[in-house]
């Protein structure tokens, strides 16, 4: 069937740049080939005038096969993104008062645990041999204590010995996706403000008008204009969905700081250190750290959050630059609606505790390009399964980053108590953990494929955190490969030194690429 011309979809406008925008613009125009005779013409408008707010700088592994699909050289990234590799997070003081316990930490890593002939944990919930969770399933949690890279020079672009993300520089970043884009990806770039969005009767957006009069129209509008959301919620006035109540968190602090010694070993995580009212992120990238607290203003004020991160910064005097950021905490009822799309901030928003801000969007922006509508008639359809989609996707982000507040012991502050009050808990969160004291989680329980977090995630946080799954002797009878279990934990601590013994160290890996580059697949 021939589609009537009139219906074809074949002009998209993104409005907005960043992170986000330059993602959506990328993936649209890789998928949907511009630059053949049939393809869609992808243009992005962006103001000169708006920085990247740049509140996380970490990733997950997913953004490694978006990089390699977009066609961009991982060598090229790390140099001129000021990236380092990033193999998980490194939990430190959540899961008890270190006032009263003292200091301890887990690392949720990002290799799988090992599952050989069958899932681990029962066994080491039956008999740890005083090995942690991550040490009894996986390597990486000893790479990561080490200081030591997920590979060596001889791997090629991204491919691992162990799997990793990244950390980077936001707005580095961006400007990456800008060139690449525009000069391989056919995307049309236009700097200017907009400042007026034009409906027709049908309530559809039409086009956009920008500060020096210039009228930008296309067929369908992606709206990446961060919380301003200029196109869906002010023009078409979907409502925004307020998640405070559950996480609490609604202000950032935020601040750069250049390494004292430019030999100092780099973390190959992220650091996340939990305080009074909230939680500090430590992030090193090739050049600087980029740190930030992130905390709830109805649990302190602004000046003891300030004084907190202070202390941890060490910089009592107040010499550094603190930037506050308040956090919108939530999202949109739906997220494409008529023909706008909203990715980014515009989308939803929830603390950067697990890289949640750049996973939603790359994997939304990707959705958008996979299921684009092959006509007007059909975009109905489209954003009905796009909106399925997305909010199944951001009820399971809002699960998972409750999980590490509701299951903590800490009762040394209000925000640590009210974060396990039961009426701030999602249900769906709130049957799981019932169900995970009797029995440990299945991967039949995260049966979608728009889980974004996974039985692994559930399983580092909960076994890292100390939660009592209690193996009785009802349930023993179903492990019955206790011997064998053992053999395998042993295996890894055995294949774990191997690898402390060749691994080079995250510093000296990083200035290696940027020096001599790695291989091309």
């Amino acid at each position: 069937m021939t589609i009537n011309s009139s219906e074809q979809i074949k002009r998209v406008l993104v409005v907005g740049g960043g992170t986000a925008g330059w993602l959506s613009a990328c993936h649209l125009a890789k998928k949907l080939a511009s630059s053949s005779p049939a393809g869609v013409q992808v243009t992005l408008v962006e103001s000169e005038n708006i920085p990247t707010i740049g509140v996380g700088e970490g990733t997950v592994p997913a953004i490694r096969e978006s990089l390699r699909y977009l066609g961009i050289s991982e060598t090229e990234f790390v140099r001129e993104c000021d990236a380092t590799f990033k193999q998980g997070i490194k939990f430190a003081n959540w899961a008890r008062s270190p006032d009263i316990f003292g200091s301890d930490y887990y690392h949720h890593v990002f290799d799988y645990p090992d599952s050989g002939s069958g899932d681990l944990t029962p066994y080491w919930l039956q008999n740890s041999n005083g090995r942690s969770y991550v040490d009894a399933v996986s390597v990486q949690g000893a790479i990561c204590d080490r200081g030591l890279g997920p590979k060596d020079m001889t791997v090629p672009e991204y491919e691992g010995i162990v799997s990793y993300a990244y950390h980077l520089d936001a707005a580095k970043f961006a400007r990456l996706l800008t060139r690449h884009g525009v000069d391989k990806l056919g995307v049309r770039h236009v700097l200017a403000d907009v400042q007026r969005v034009n409906c027709d009767e049908s309530g559809d957006i039409s086009s956009v008008t920008t500060a020096a009069g210039e009228t930008l129209e296309a067929d369908l509008f992606v709206d990446c204009t961060g919380f301003a959301s200029l196109l869906i919620g002010q023009s078409l006035g979907v409502e925004f969905i307020d998640k405070r109540h559950i996480l609490f968190a609604d202000y950032a602090l935020a601040a750069q700081l250049p390494y004292s010694d430019a030999n100092a070993p780099i973390p190959s995580f992220t650091i996340s250190t939990a305080q009074e009212s909230g939680w500090i992120w430590d992030i090193g990238l090739s050049e600087r750290r980029g740190t930030g607290y992130v905390y709830s203003s109805a649990h302190t004020d602004h000046d003891q959050a300030e004084s907190v991160f202070r202390r941890y910064l060490g910089d009592d005097d107040g010499n550094l630059s603190v930037r506050k950021i308040p956090m919108r905490v939530g999202h949109r009822e739906t997220y494409w609606q008529n023909n706008c799309v909203a990715i980014g901030l515009s989308q939803g928003f929830v603390e950067p505790l697990e890289a949640t801000g750049i996973l939603v969007y790359d994997a939304t922006a990707r959705m958008l390009a996979e299921i684009f509508p092959a006509s007007r008639s059909v975009m109905p359809i489209a954003a009905k399964q796009f909106n399925r989609a997305v909010q199944y996707a951001w009820d399971r982000v809002i699960d998972f980053i409750k999980l590490h507040y509701c299951i903590s012991q800490r009762r040394d502050h209000p925000f640590w108590v009210d974060n396990c009050d039961a009426s701030s808990i999602p249900d769906t969160l709130q049957e799981k953990l019932q169900l995970w004291k009797a029995q440990p989680p299945s991967v039949y329980e995260f049966p979608s494929k728009l889980e974004i977090f996974n039985l692994a995630n559930y399983q580092y946080v909960l076994y890292g955190m100390g939660f009592d799954t209690n193996i009785g002797t009802q349930l023993s009878g179903r492990y019955p490969m206790m011997s064998d279990a053992i053999d395998r934990m042993t295996d890894i601590s055995s294949y774990a030194s191997r690898l402390l013994g060749s691994l080079p160290e995250h510093r000296t890996l990083v200035e290696k690429i940027k020096k001599y580059g790695l291989q091309k697949i």
